[in-house]
């Protein structure tokens, strides 16, 4: 692709667009960034050359975008809290959906060739299968609400493709890394140290006998960024992850280490926040982007950790 692409990002804000942005932004490409707030936030403010507040699931809004002056559409944007769907199923269901089919919709009728990079997750796949996951997997026929959300969004992305949409699917698992916020396991764990560290000393928490396959996010944008110029075809499918399943008792203990608090806290394992059936071990294959790209993860567990801790 040539010098200067321009890319637009939706869901600019948010943890894993703030790492796009970067990483893009250091590759030289043009970055319009779209996101909920009425500005960027000061992380990627002067990363980026323009940024336009807008609901993505606002046909209206999304037509007033410049699609015509983009090359490749990431979207980023949507809802990614699994324990926060249960609760929310039905706005879960449609942000996750909408978000894409809009501005599919969109490109469609202007007949434009703009590539967009569809970001599904590695919860797809239905656990009750050999591992490790491939693209070829069986599909969850029911799951958290944030997974069947995106089966859906996958399955709209497809009925685009078919009609000529040079859509791709990306597939990432777990990510973790500097910035992440309350909600998932990582930045949750640590944030309960830190108050038992100034509080009664008690840290609760769930089944931490689960693993699952965590990759830093700035390894997984570098994925996304290899595949702005791979030579894929639409409707291509793209696991993201390691390959190496972490358990989560893995997580707290190097957590503790780091924080130089380990033997000094009381671990109390509650059940009542275990999720149920939970699957025990979840990992995928990258076999395929491997082949496309050359990516590989370059950043190990201790330096997400540490870089996390430091952010």
């Amino acid at each position: 692709m040539k010098l200067m692409s321009s890319v637009l990002i939706s869901g600019i804000n948010g943890f894993v667009g703030h790492h796009l942005a970067k990483a893009l932004s250091d590759q030289g490409f043009r970055i319009i960034g779209t996101g909920m707030q009425p500005k960027p936030t000061a992380a990627i403010a002067d990363l980026i050359d323009q940024y336009i507040n807008c609901n993505m699931t606002d046909a209206a809004a999304v037509s007033r975008l410049p699609f015509e002056a983009v090359d490749v559409i990431f979207s980023l944007a949507g809802l990614a809290k699994v324990g926060d769907s249960f609760a929310e199923r039905q706005k879960y269901m449609a942000v996750n959906v909408n978000v894409l089919a809009v501005v599919c919709e969109r490109l469609l009728k202007q007949k434009l060739p703009t590539k967009v990079i569809a970001v599904s997750t590695g919860a797809v796949y239905d656990p009750n299968q050999p591992l490790p996951f491939t693209e070829d997997s069986k599909l969850i026929k029911d799951g958290s609400p944030y997974a069947v959300s995106k089966v859906m969004m996958e399955a709209s992305a497809r009925r685009y493709i078919e009609q000529g949409l040079n859509c791709l699917i990306v597939r990432p698992f777990n990510h973790i890394g500097p910035g992440q916020e309350a909600g998932f396991l990582l930045p949750d764990l640590y944030a309960k140290i830190m108050a038992a560290s100034r509080g009664d000393g008690v840290v609760s928490v769930g089944d931490l006998s689960t693993a699952r396959d965590y990759t830093d996010v700035r390894d997984v944008v570098r994925a996304y960024s290899g595949l702005i110029e791979a030579e894929t075809s639409a409707g291509s499918i793209y696991n993201i992850c390691s390959g190496q399943p972490i358990g989560g008792q893995v997580i707290l203990d190097k957590l503790l280490q780091k924080t130089g608090l380990s033997g000094k806290l009381q671990i109390k394992y509650d059940q009542g926040l275990a999720r149920q059936n939970d699957p025990k071990l979840i990992y995928g294959s990258a076999a395929k982007l491997q082949q496309a790209t050359g990516w590989q993860p370059q950043i190990t567990l201790d330096k997400t950790l540490d870089d996390f801790i430091g952010a």
